[in-house]
């Protein structure tokens, strides 16, 4: 009898553990939000470190053309071959607007399960997240436009900067960077590491100012030489209806040459007079276009408190 109920009382306490570890297997997860980023123009793919330290979720979209191993090749390192960085065709050739946002929708779509979905686009790539915002707005808890496009009165980009607000713009003066021809490559062919004084002036003024040297070299050294050329001149309008519903907020860099602080504005008001009912949220950071470390340290606050 003794051996019988000591076997019963094993089982029942085996039985009990077993339950206990499958409760606590099946426990659900908590939710966690997810920062999903886009580049901008000549950007790779990129995320935040800060925010997984703080227990988010970061992840960089893989725009087409994009790829680290479909733009860095022998001729862009050093010692270049300029023959061939002429002539090499592009990747980003016939790469438009629809296929950022189809990529972009992708991920979105992957990670929403988890958590809300903070869409985050940089510079050029405000065009992207306005789209995919149209596609799909339900998915997207926050929008985020730093110091990046977002139209909606004019029809895209490059009409944006063409605006009194927009011709002050320093971007114009990287043309000293351009080593080929758009027309014969099928995209914009820029040497971020070229070794042209004038450039890289003019360079450091348009992006990083008040950065140091090595900060801004990193930043030269981490951008892909090609972009699309259609991109900036698409119809990247939102939906009222669809991406006019989404919340959003807008990150303002004061000492912007690429996208100035008053074109950045202009953009602001035209938004928030298309929605009306659902205004931008609006931050400011004392940066250039690329924010310094400790700028995107300031930045990166910004979008953590921004987390449900």
């Amino acid at each position: 009898m003794k051996d019988t109920t000591r076997r019963t009382v094993l089982k029942l306490a085996a039985a009990g553990a077993g339950a206990v570890a499958a409760t606590s297997v099946a426990r659900p997860k908590k939710e966690i939000t997810t920062y999903v980023f886009v580049s901008g123009s000549n950007g790779g793919t990129t995320a935040d470190s800060e925010l997984v330290l703080r227990g988010h979720r970061t992840v960089g979209v893989d725009l087409p053309g994009h790829a680290l191993d479909a733009q860095f090749h022998r001729a862009y390192q050093a010692p270049q071959d300029l023959k061939a960085l002429a002539t090499l065709k592009s990747p980003m050739a016939k790469v438009r607007l629809e296929d950022y946002v189809e990529a972009t929708v992708k991920v979105v779509r992957r990670v929403a399960g988890y958590g809300p979905v903070i869409l985050v686009g940089g510079s050029l790539g405000g065009a992207t997240i306005t789209k995919v915002a149209d596609e799909v707005p339900d998915l997207i808890d926050t929008l985020v436009y730093d110091a990046a496009y977002c139209c909606t009165r004019l029809r895209s980009p490059n009409d944006y900067a063409a605006t009194p607000e927009g011709r002050t713009s320093l971007a114009a003066s990287l043309v000293d960077g351009i080593v080929a021809d758009p027309t014969v490559i099928g995209a914009v062919r820029i040497n971020w590491r070229s070794a042209n004084p004038k450039f890289l002036d003019a360079a450091k003024k348009a992006f990083m100012a008040e950065g140091g040297e090595g900060e801004f070299m990193a930043l030269l050294n981490g951008l892909l030489p090609d972009e699309s050329m259609l991109v900036q001149g698409a119809d990247a309008r939102g939906r009222k209806d669809r991406w006019g519903r989404v919340r959003r907020v807008y990150i303002r860099h004061t000492k912007d040459r690429m996208i100035p602080i008053a074109l950045q504005d202009r953009m602001i008001r035209e938004a928030d007079a298309a929605t009306p009912g659902n205004r931008f949220k609006v931050f400011t950071v004392a940066t250039s276009h690329a924010p310094t470390r400790q700028a995107y340290k300031e930045i990166s606050e910004i979008l953590h408190r921004l987390a449900k």
